[in-house]
């Protein structure tokens, strides 16, 4: 089945959404999810997760590209469960529990400046993104999105994982440089 019809079923409210979706995109979200969860159990929850999110949020949005919103909400809800479960390790993650509560009842929980500063850098790293190299913005893209091992990165372009470390290497240096001229980032 095709996106747009997939997209067209959650916009219905059939049910045949959420068994399509993940017949297409099972695979693909299970993946994200394991490589920055680690474990089968959490990226199985992790991607039932993302079809409820995917549920919730489709009658308001429309995306463009189908599997782009579900991996950006399987990696988001992935990094989410990994936060949340190095919050339990220091001791039972009961005071940030706490706050974190505490901060959905106060107004305006982060300023206005930082809203903007946080636009602008993912405006500027996509713009430095969009214009690297096609190899160079598959490798940043997998590591830095999907969060994918080096081993795996290598084997699935056939080279080295010297030549794919090397390749982060050189890109992260260029994109430092980037931010600083772009007056986004202090020098280190």
């Amino acid at each position: 089945m095709e996106d747009g019809q997939i997209v067209d079923l959650y916009w219905q409210r059939s049910d045949l959404a959420i068994s399509e979706t993940n017949r297409k995109y099972g695979r693909y979200c299970h993946s994200i999810a394991y490589h920055i969860c680690g474990l089968d159990e959490d990226a199985e929850e992790c991607v039932n997760d993302t079809w409820l999110r995917a549920w919730n949020l489709m009658p308001d949005q429309r995306p463009g590209a189908l599997s782009a919103f579900l991996g950006r909400i399987t990696r988001n809800l992935a990094l989410d469960r990994i936060k949340a479960k190095n919050r339990q390790k220091r001791g039972g993650g009961e005071a940030l529990l706490a706050l974190d509560e505490l901060e959905e009842c106060i107004p305006g929980g982060t300023n206005p400046e930082q809203v903007l500063e946080e636009k602008e850098l993912a405006n500027a790293i996509g713009s430095f993104v969009s214009d690297l190299q096609q190899t160079e913005k598959v490798i940043f893209v997998l590591r830095y999105f999907y969060v994918a091992p080096i081993e795996e990165i290598a084997e699935r372009l056939q080279c080295s994982k010297a030549k794919i470390k090397s390749s982060l290497f050189r890109t992260r240096n260029k994109l430092r440089v980037f931010l600083q001229e772009e007056g986004l980032c202090t020098v280190r």
